[in-house]
């Protein structure tokens, strides 16, 4: 393979623990107890309409405008202090780049928190190109993010190698005629066997990646 595209969340960086860290910490400001259902009610809205169910579930004085930037600041602390990497993620990029490999993001995240995790971590300097989903137009329920991380790499689709954490994606990358490996993640557990059957491999552990 001469390039490699990475997803970040879930992939190359253990962030699945933040959100749920963040809903935690926000309702304990508040002294009110997290109901076991909350979590999975908003995981699936944006970031305005989790702010609107908040306000009218606990019935708080809160503005959502408000909300979402409470929200957002807090995730950004996080990206910026205490998310890591997944094991051995550091050193599988370090040896793609010594090897000469062309390396890549896609990302469905925003700017400012892929920014301060990177620049945290000290990978930024490790990619030749950063692609979000915004820039692509959609998320990765289609393959446009893929195919735009190739075209800024200067490479074909076949000679890409893709490692992706979601089935959505993976399907995504494979449509787009690249290579894809899925990566173990504990939000993904429920579709881990779907990932195996439909990605080219599937790893727990970067470790395990070194010779791909």
């Amino acid at each position: 393979m001469k390039a490699y595209i990475f997803d970040l969340d879930g992939t190359l960086l253990d962030s699945t623990g933040v959100w749920k860290q963040i809903d935690a910490d926000f309702l304990n400001r508040r002294e009110i107890p997290e109901p076991p259902d909350y979590a999975p009610a908003v995981a699936p809205m944006s970031f305005r309409e989790a702010a609107e169910y908040t306000i009218a579930r606990f019935h708080l004085p809160d503005a959502a405008d408000a909300l979402c930037r409470e929200w957002f600041d807090m995730a950004l602390y996080a990206y910026g202090h205490t998310v890591k990497l997944k094991p051995h993620a550091g050193e599988y990029l370090a040896a793609l780049a010594s090897r000469g490999k062309k390396l890549a993001v896609a990302t469905s995240s925003v700017p400012q928190l892929y920014e301060a995790a990177m620049r945290n971590l000290g990978i930024s300097n490790f990619f030749d190109a950063i692609c979000s989903a915004d820039e692509a137009g959609c998320g990765k329920s289609r393959p446009d993010i893929f195919l735009l991380a190739a075209e800024k790499l200067g490479v074909s689709p076949s000679d890409c190698a893709v490692f992706e954490d979601v089935p959505q994606a993976v399907q995504s990358a494979k449509s787009a005629g690249m290579t894809v490996y899925g990566i173990y993640d504990e939000a993904s557990k429920a579709d881990w066997e779907r990932i195996k059957a439909t990605a080219d491999g599937a790893f727990t552990d970067f470790k395990d990646a070194f010779f791909v």
